[in-house]
């Protein structure tokens, strides 16, 4: 029996040794060609993502083109959309509004309006009253007292949110520039004032239109400037 094992031990390891062997070049073979495969499944994969954080320019600073206004009120300096005048009172309310619709969406933009008693906004899922200066839609509301707040304007009239006190305080920069970010989806609505969270809003009323024009305003008032710039959007899928 001690022969027999002998005999034994060697035929058989040099075999199962062999057929390791073998098998590692293919495998390393295997996993060489997988690799380009899987980095191009990954590389297909990504787009969607990708494509969800595409942000597209609303104002070329320069022109404005794309927008529609009374240009005796909008005008374009320093790469801005200025609207008012520091001489002269604003009669009425006035707008400027893309020519385009949205309807789900991220948007962001910067403003600047210095001093006290004016007032402004950005006008989002809107659209022009027919023979009428004014537009019905969501605001985000800008000016003191209404800082960081959701109106309807020339629809229902009224303030839907109204942002924390304490927060605008700490959020806002009163003589400088502002960022603000409009996130609409379906009926829910929220707005970022230099990335402090100020309206979380939901719509009760099915009946609202969920797409509209984007649209700035200056509101009627005292002689003054408000300055908008660097607009951006991120358009997003409806949700259903």
């Amino acid at each position: 029996m001690p022969d027999a094992e002998r005999l034994t031990w060697p035929t058989q390891e040099p075999r199962a040794s062999s057929t390791r062997a073998a098998r590692r070049p293919a495998a390393r073979l295997l996993l060489l060609l997988a690799v380009p495969l899987m980095l191009h499944a990954g590389a297909v994969g990504t787009p969607p993502a990708a494509a969800a954080e595409t942000w597209t320019p609303l104002f070329d600073g320069r022109t404005l083109a794309g927008w529609e206004g009374r240009t005796d009120v909008f005008r374009v300096e320093d790469g801005a959309i200025v609207a008012g005048s520091r001489t002269a009172p604003m009669p009425r309310n006035e707008f400027l509004c893309t020519l385009a619709e949205y309807g789900d969406f991220v948007l962001r933009l910067e403003f600047h309006m210095p001093g006290d008693g004016m007032n402004a906004g950005v006008q989002f899922r809107s659209r022009r009253i027919p023979d009428n200066h004014e537009v019905i839609g969501y605001q985000a509301d800008m000016g003191d007292g209404w800082w960081g707040a959701l109106y309807d304007e020339s629809r229902r009239n009224r303030l839907l949110a109204k942002a924390d006190d304490e927060v605008i305080a700490r959020a806002l920069e009163k003589e400088g520039w502002n960022r603000y970010v409009i996130d609409a989806r379906g009926r829910h609505v929220r707005l970022f004032l230099n990335g402090h969270p100020t309206v979380d809003y939901t719509e009760p009323d099915a009946t609202i239109e969920p797409h509209g024009r984007i649209c700035l305003q200056i509101h009627s008032g005292p002689p003054g400037e408000v300055r908008y710039r660097n607009l951006e959007i991120r358009e997003l899928a409806s949700a259903p």
